[in-house]
Formats: structure tokens, sequence, C-alpha cells
């Protein structure tokens, strides 16, 4: 069971991935909207594993992960993205990100990236 923190800026993604995780017995320890919120919960939660999507207002997907990997090398980070943002994961694995899935969310894609990244 892994302690896990949801960011995305609509609440219905978040919703979920949160039943897909809990229903596979990892806890959702906080959801974030935007990046500034993932940056602040991450830094109190200590999570052992984030979703961060890419496309959010305030600060993206992107700008969050590499604040975090900054300070954080170590925070396990999957990405989440719709569908022709390839460019954009491509960015997101080369800062840090140690895998992504597409939305709209695959349940068994989701559990095997959170397993695979969880190691």
């Amino acid at each position: 069971m892994a302690r896990i923190l949801i960011v995305d800026d609509a609440k219905f993604m978040r919703m979920t991935l949160s039943n897909i995780l809990i229903k596979a017995n990892h806890e959702v320890v906080g959801e974030a909207e935007n990046g500034v919120e993932a940056i602040e919960l991450f830094v109190k939660e200590k999570p052992d594993l984030v979703t961060l999507d890419i496309t959010m207002p305030e600060k993206n997907g992107i700008e969050a992960l590499k604040e975090i990997k900054q300070d954080y090398p170590q925070a396990k980070i999957i990405m989440c993205s719709a569908m022709g943002q390839q460019k954009m994961v491509v960015e997101a694995i080369e800062a840090g990100a140690k895998d992504f899935i597409v939305k709209p969310f695959d349940e068994n894609r989701v559990i095997e990236a959170v397993n695979r990244v969880l190691g």
C-alpha cells in the first residue's frame, strides 16, 4: 500500500483516479487542483507517489514536476495527460517523471503504472 497524492484541475478526474487507487488498496493522502497546491501538499505529506496532470492553471504539471524533482530528486511521479500531448509527455519524462497515463483512465493501465513505478 502506497501513500499517493493526486493532482488534477478536474474534480471528476481526481475522483476517478482516487477510486481506482483506493480499490487497489492504496491511500490517497491528498488532492490538489494546480501545480502550486501540488508542491505545497508534496512538501507537507511526502507521498510515496504523485499522479500529476500536465495541463493545469497557475502552474502546470511540467513546472511542478521540475520544482519537486529539484528539491526531492527521489520523488516518484506519474504524469497524466490527454491524448495528443506527446511532446509534453516526452518533456516530463526528460524532467524526471517515471511514467505517464493517458486520459480517460484505464483502470488496469493505472494500476500497472503505479505498481511499476513503486517497484
